[in-house]
């Protein structure tokens, strides 16, 4: 029964320990929670939430990271104590709490929408605080990431760019209103062109920003906004290019949202006799207006609203609210925007007009006519109204627009010069498109002219650098996604390409050139994504162009060739492979479904070729050609219509693609200065910024041949995070902001920058920016050289920066040193010269010591040596000698021996009255002998052993002879005397006899202790000789398998992330289920799993007992108790595995600031397990456990420099560990035992620590229990065995 106690308490000391362990477990609604592991499983750890309302649950390894006892709140993520998802997804939880929204990833800015104002957050003031200030010394801001580009741009002479990027409502548009107020005032108040910048936000705004499900100013356009500076870093002007405005929502949104804010301004904050003249009203009146018909206003602009304006929505609902956008305000500061670019009256109310035109073109309605035999429609009589205020408001001709609309005009090939002209009928839903086309085209171009407006108010002539903020709609899905989300998730691809290569791929190549030795992580590759959508071949894009050039052009077709180019692609699905159950009726031929790197989403191809295809029928554009209005006229120039036909038109993809194409390389070039970027941007502007195909290729071959042409600082990113999905403050959703980081590549960079520098500088560069100041003793000094001087007489710690091959580069959190080093104002640099000179000359004077120092150390160190060896000399002589005169003079001791026995003879012989003279006679004799034993001896240098015992057995002899008649004379003379006298000489005599014994006995042991340790040798020499021909079959196997293998991990890695992907795809679904009250399904598409899964999946069949299920406790319990071999075999495999998971998965999250302090095996064990060949073992039988026992060298990494190396022992059962013991001079002994401290032994199989081919490592049983019980160890007891 104490036993089976012991085994017990043995068990719950287990599970203590583990419990103590605090790990942050995943979750699907709150990202991780914190939990303790309770239990080790065989793929997976069972945790207990701290949190009760939490369930108990089983969590896989991946998904459980360690967790610090208290809460967090660092600035910069890289600073956390563990760098891992969970950590920093709480850092942002616990911070956004505390209404501090930003952090970093080293030079990352993380933004999190808080969805309310935060008092002078944004201040005049915190303006003033930020500038010139170094990212780190104040705490994190936008206006930080707008500083260093402006500090950036000024020191390294090159153009930047600011990428804000996040998912629609994550605050992408106003950190863009923010970086701009920035730029703009950072040095002084703004003048005429910054406002004229700033303006050009509402303004945009308002024509291209609507009311979506999840964001309320939702930008449906993307706008790369430039701020022009001259040499001085001072505002010059500016330029916009915009990409993409969502055409669709002119005519159509769903009942949750609304048009572009424009028409709803206009109708709310107009003049009355402006409304008047453009013959508005109510939202409920337009056709156009069909969705969400509500005014956004606070408390005081609701009642300055007419009650004529508003919608019967508005009336029973109230308005809707917002902290950012009011209607009526709004369009008072539209207004004034307007003015301050330099429009009149007159040329705003032709945009008014024409924005009131569109309006009004929605309502013409179309209805069959009776008679008519080809099928033709009429414009209906409740829309005459509204086509003639259309035509009044665009300046044609009622009729005109009426037979435009209604009818088009083909002309034929033959019959003439030109062909014979034809007026063909529409039909009502033909004439529909034709009016819907029409003011989309109305509406966009005017949107394009607004744009160029803003452009030509800020000229930059005399620019040679600029600031880049991009801003482009974030990542979208809809449970209706058609052409637009299509065009503007592809875009989002483009840039997470940018992204990872320029942050993951490139820097990692960096640092394999640089030799900083730095992890390599792993990160998903998108170039297959848009290899899918832009190939020339057979992508997407391509197909649809294809297609809508067919006579026929059909969607159920095209959406057929895309699936046939592309079945077997992973990135390409089956509308029913998505997860959200209302994707699941389409038909194949009516979508497809694209797995992005965000998620998967299903796209619906029924309007793909009509929205690709924005061009207007002649009849149309001609009209609008020849109108009277001004403004309508311009933006629909005569004579600018390029060739007609299907084969010469420009798709809407096509162009965007170029577009995108232009942006993607003013990134890229901005990443990377070139000599063009010293040229005026005026005279680049005339190349649209393309470089010239000459310096292009120049600049890619030096590129490719490794010279050091670019300099990559000019990007900077944003990451926007939407904290929750209601819109709402205070409320963070983890899963949610979990999902966005992980999708925008930010844990990738958390998990590169525990180890990476983000900052970085060659030495050359440093090194001539100081040429100038310096004297001349400095001058002549390397680069490099003097970069690590400088370094050092700046107090810089070792572990902040680290130099590479050609460049000197910085860890995170370091950029207040970096911009120190780089700041180049004349004082800067004489103060930081004037501390290299100091370092240098106390650092030369330091080594002067030092190597006098050495060369007397040495001296010493010489004569200790010599002195040492005379010592060795003497000893290995005085060996040598004993060991050759051994048997002599312990022959001679032997015999002397018998000299004291005849003395004692003697001495009882003067006692005898009869006989003295014949006794002392005999003893003289032998005398003689032992003179003549000793004298043959001595002069005999050859002579044997044998031969000393047969001469010391001869003299023995006759002294026993002597010793008989004297007992036999003695006897009846002195018999009680004689005989105690005798039995002291049979004592002394017996004594000598029991040393000889001892002594042969000890001479057998230490022969007995050779053999085994010969023995010992010998097998270790068999088994590596044995090792060694296994080694060169399993090289020889190798070669056979290593294809195999590598496609075994491709397979594997593969299959990972495409279980990564399916995760996403699942919590985008989840998402969009609740947002539209659909329902998700739960059973995964199926994937095809690796050999190597299948492989394993087989093998666990195959075996005898399934120990997957069985808890850590039970297996310990079965190796202490089972009288089953097998499964005792068994158990203690699968146990020894879980530790092993345990340990590694403990290594992974260990803290960064603490060495391995719990060090299981010494490091020489623990690489030799790591660098062992990953061969599948043969199957052994199990047989009786063999105990082997060693000893080697040990010092644990965090000791001392100066501290003695100790001595690690192991006891080995078989292949497992059963006992462990460290011994070190200056601590006391660390004894663990298997059942009881498992959690600190070595998990490793005796195979796997490849002990038994280290020379001189295996000792003896008796060796190992003897320091064992020495050190108060307990002796060994297989409690298998005594169950058995």
């Amino acid at each position: 029964m104490d036993f089976y106690t012991n085994i017990e308490r043995r068990i719950d000391k287990d599970v203590r320990k583990m419990d103590t362990q605090l790990v942050w477990a995943r979750d699907p609604t709150e990202g991780y929670i914190q939990c303790r592991i309770t239990e080790i499983g065989a793929k997976d750890f069972e945790v207990t939430p701290v949190d009760r309302k939490f369930a108990k649950r089983t969590c896989h390894i991946d998904d459980i990271f360690s967790s610090c006892e208290g809460p967090q709140d660092h600035d910069d993520n890289c600073e956390l104590m563990l760098l891992n998802e969970a950590t920093f997804l709480d850092n942002l939880k616990v911070r956004y709490y505390k209404d501090k929204i930003y952090t970093y990833v080293a030079n990352i800015l993380i933004a999190v929408n808080p969805y309310r104002e935060i008092n002078d957050l944004y201040s005049s003031v915190t303006i003033k605080q930020y500038n010139g200030r170094s990212l780190g010394e104040l705490p994190p801001h936008v206006f930080a990431i707008a500083d260093k580009a402006i500090r950036d741009m000024r020191v390294l002479k090159c153009s930047q760019s600011i990428i804000v990027s996040g998912e629609s409502g994550a605050g992408k548009t106003e950190s863009t209103k923010y970086l701009l107020k920035y730029l703009c005032h950072s040095h002084d108040s703004a003048g005429p062109i910054e406002q004229k910048i700033l303006d050009a936000n509402p303004i945009l705004e308002a024509f291209g920003n609507a009311k979506t499900t999840r964001n309320n100013n939702s930008s449906r356009f993307g706008k790369f906004i430039e701020v022009h500076y001259d040499a001085k870093c001072q505002v010059v002007g500016g330029y916009i290019s915009h990409y993409l405005l969502e055409k669709s929502r002119i005519c159509t949104q769903s009942s949750e949202e609304r048009n572009y804010h424009v028409f709803y301004m206009l109708l709310a904050g107009a003049p009355q006799q402006l409304r008047d003249k453009l013959g508005l009203g109510k939202p409920d009146d337009y056709r156009y207006l069909s969705g969400c018909t509500q005014y956004f206003a606070n408390a005081k602009t609701e009642q300055l609203i007419p009650t004529a304006q508003k919608s019967k929505d508005y009336q029973q609902k109230g308005a809707l609210r917002d902290p950012i956008i009011d209607d009526y305000n709004h369009f008072q500061n539209l207004d004034k925007a307007l003015s301050r670019l330099g429009l009149s009256d007159v040329n705003k109310l032709e945009i008014y007009s024409l924005v009131a035109a569109v309006l009004h073109l929605g309502n013409i309605s179309f209805e069959e006519i009776p008679d008519d035999a080809r099928g033709g429609c009429q414009v209906s009589e409740a829309s005459e109204d509204s086509l003639t205020i259309t035509c009044r408001l665009l300046g044609v001709d009622p009729t005109e627009l009426r037979q435009a609309l209604v009818s088009r005009v083909m002309q034929s090939k033959g019959g003439g010069f030109k062909g014979t002209v034809i007026m063909v009928p529409l039909k009502i839903y033909e004439a529909s498109n034709a009016r819907d086309a029409l003011a989309k085209a109305i509406y966009s171009r005017l949107f394009d002219r607004i744009v160029a407006l803003i452009n030509q108010s800020i000229p930059f002539k005399a620019s040679n650098f600029y600031i880049g903020v991009l801003d482009i709609a974030g990542f979208e899905y809809f449970t209706v996604n058609s052409f637009e989300q299509f065009c503007i998730n592809y875009c989002n691809e483009k840039l997470q390409k940018f992204f990872n290569d320029n942050i993951l791929k490139n820097e990692q190549e960096l640092y394999k050139r640089e030799g900083l030795n730095v992890p390599e992580i792993s990160f998903t590759d998108n170039q297959d994504i848009i290899d899918l959508i832009e190939s020339k071949s057979n992508g997407i894009y391509t197909l649809l162009d294809e297609e809508s050039k067919l006579p026929k052009p059909s969607a159920s077709h095209f959406t057929t060739e895309v699936h046939k180019a592309w079945c077997n692609h992973f990135r390409l699905g089956l509308p029913r492979s998505s997860r959200l159950k209302a994707h699941r009726i389409l038909r194949d031929e009516e979508g497809f479904l694209v797995r992005h790197f965000a998620g998967g989403v299903c796209y619906n191809t029924e309007q793909f070729i009509e929205k690709n295809n924005d061009a207007l029928h002649a009849s149309l554009e001609g009209l609008v050609q020849e109108c009277e209005n001004p403004l309508l006229k311009t933006l629909f120039p005569s004579g600018s219509t390029s060739p007609r036909g299907k084969l010469n038109f420009i798709s809407v993809g096509s162009k965007f693609k170029t577009q995108l194409a232009e942006l993607m390389e003013k990134l890229e070039k901005n990443n990377g200065y070139s000599q063009s970027q010293y040229l005026p941007l005026s005279k680049q502007r005339g190349m649209h910024y393309n470089l010239e195909s000459k310096l292009y290729k120049k600049l890619e071959s030096n590129e490719k041949s490794g010279i050091n042409v670019f300099q990559k600082f000019g990007t900077n990113f944003i990451r926007c995070i939407k904290p929750n999905s209601k819109m709402v403050d205070k409320e963070f959703e983890g899963g949610l902001a979990l999902a966005q980081l992980k999708c925008s590549g930010t844990i990738s960079v958390l998990e590169l920058m525990e180890h990476g520098y983000p900052s970085r500088v060659p030495f050359g560069d440093l090194y001539n920016m100081y040429k100038s100041y310096l004297p001349p003793e400095l001058v002549k000094l390397p680069a490099r050289t003097f970069c690590e001087a400088m370094l050092h007489s700046l107090n810089l710690s070792s572990k902040d920066f680290k130099f590479g091959i050609t460049k000197v580069f910085f860890r995170p959190g370091k950029f207040v040193e970096f911009d120190r080093i780089l700041r180049s104002d004349p004082e800067n640099l004489l103060a930081i010269v004037t501390k290299v000179k100091k370092w240098l000359i106390r650092s030369r004077w330091v080594k002067t010591i030092l190597g006098a120092a050495c060369a007397i150390r040495l001296k010493n160190r010489i004569k200790y040596r010599n002195k040492c060896i005379l010592v060795m000399q003497r000893m290995v002589r005085g060996h040598l000698a004993r060991k050759h005169h051994r048997p002599r003079y312990q022959g001679i001791a032997k015999i002397n021996k018998i000299r004291l026995n005849a003395q004692k003879t003697i001495e009882i012989a003067t006692g005898l009255k009869n006989g003295r003279e014949v006794i002392i006679n005999e003893v003289n004799d032998i005398y003689r002998q032992i003179e003549d034993a000793i004298k043959s001896i001595k002069e005999n240098e050859k002579i044997t052993s044998r031969e000393i015992d047969s001469l010391h057995t001869v003299v023995m002899a006759n002294m026993n002879k002597v010793t008989v008649d004297l007992n036999s004379k003695l006897k009846e003379q002195q018999q009680a005397e004689e005989q105690e006298r005798l039995r002291k000489i049979q004592e002394a005599l017996e004594a000598e006899r029991r040393a000889r014994e001892e002594e042969e006995r000890k001479k057998q042991e230490e022969e007995e202790n050779k053999r085994l340790k010969a023995e010992m040798e010998a097998r270790r020499k068999a088994e590596e000789l044995k090792r060694l021909k296994q080694e060169e079959e399993d090289r020889r196997a190798a070669l056979a398998l290593q294809a195999q293998l590598e496609k075994e991990a491709q397979d594997d890695a593969k299959y990972r992330q495409q279980l990564e992907q399916e995760r996403r795809d699942h919590e985008l679904a989840l998402r969009l289920a609740n947002e539209s009250n659909g329902q998700v399904e739960d059973s995964p598409p199926v994937i095809r799993k690796s050999e190597n899964v299948r492989a394993q999946q087989q093998a666990l069949g195959k075996q005898k007992y399934d120990l997957s299920k069985w808890k850590y406790s039970e297996l310990r319990d079965a190796i202490n108790t089972s009288c089953d071999i097998e499964l005792l075999e068994a158990c203690r495999q699968e146990f020894h595995r879980r530790l092993k998971v345990y340990h590694a998965w403990k290594a992974k999250n260990r803290k960064r600031t603490t060495m391995d302090e719990n060090e299981r095996a010494p490091k020489s064990v623990m690489e030799a397990a790591t660098k062992a060949p990953p061969l599948i073992q043969p199957k052994h039988e199990i047989t009786t456990a063999q105990h082997r026992y060693f000893r080697i060298p040990f010092m644990r990494a965090n000791a001392p420099e100066n501290t003695k190396r100790g001595l690690w022992y192991a006891h080995f059962d078989g292949q497992w560990i059963a006992r462990q013991m460290e011994l070190h001079a200056d601590k006391p002994p660390i004894l663990l035992i298997a059942g009881i401290d498992d959690m600190q032994m070595c998990e490793l199989s005796l195979e796997e620590t490849g002990l038994t081919r280290k020379r001189g490592a295996e000792i003896l049983e008796i060796e190992f229990n003897r320091e064992w019980e020495k050190n108060g160890g307990k002796p060994y007891k297989n409690l298998g065995s005594q169950i058995l």
